[in-house]
């Protein structure tokens, strides 16, 4: 047996219960961020817990040249939550990096298209991750209890992330999105999980910015 194969003999069986460790870490996370959310989403307005403001949480409004259903359904579950007078105000929270990318103004022009009052639309331009976008909405926007807006996965993560920061956030479900864009999203949001575990219970991660702050009248 040559010393290459020697090698790899010893070496697989530390690889295996690598990935064994990785593997088990990536379902105890998903298992602590599902526990999080547990009696805290809706998906009907009827059921959704009043407050005064929605956090709105950002994505990109096209994908591969056509209008991205996530975002879509996003903006038609914060109308929703506005016209059942669930919510009266809205942070959008998304990426502003640049001036050729803005997720926020997006939402911003595509809410009033939904009849949403320009008065009641607060930006956040520095929501980069989910994280930054609920951090800042406690420290920024002065909000320690709000409804959250995504899909229902993301709002788990969402809440687990509020949660472990001691506010009081439910989740108003948007429409899923289903086929190989779901499935892939599905796949990327296991490895969300984990690194949102990670920042918090390991790292203390903080937003990459915060800034002066902005009421909400």
């Amino acid at each position: 047996m040559s010393a290459s194969r020697r090698g790899l003999r010893r070496v697989w069986p530390w690889l295996l219960l690598l990935g064994a460790a990785l593997l088990l870490g990536l379902v105890l996370a998903n298992r602590v961020v599902e526990r999080a959310a547990v009696g805290r989403l809706y998906s009907s307005t009827r059921d959704v817990p009043a407050r005064k403001v929605a956090l709105v949480l950002g994505t990109s409004p096209s994908a591969y040249g056509r209008p991205n259903l996530y975002y879509t359904a996003r903006m038609d579950a914060a109308a929703a939550l506005y016209r059942a007078g669930k919510v009266q105000d809205f942070i959008l929270s998304g990426d502003n990096s640049t001036r050729f990318y803005d997720e926020p103004s997006a939402m911003k022009r595509d809410l009033m298209a939904r009849g949403i009052p320009a008065a009641r639309l607060y930006l956040d331009d520095a929501g980069f991750r989910t994280l930054d976008s609920v951090v800042r909405a406690q420290k920024i926007f002065g909000q320690s209890s709000f409804v959250v807006v995504s899909q229902h996965f993301h709002n788990e993560r969402a809440i687990f992330l509020a949660r472990r920061r001691g506010l009081d956030v439910v989740g108003y479900d948007a429409a899923d999105v289903t086929g190989a864009g779901g499935l892939k999203t599905q796949v990327r949001e296991l490895l969300a999980r984990a690194s949102a575990v990670l920042d918090v219970t390991l790292l203390n991660a903080q937003p990459k910015f915060l800034g002066d702050g902005i009421k909400i009248r």
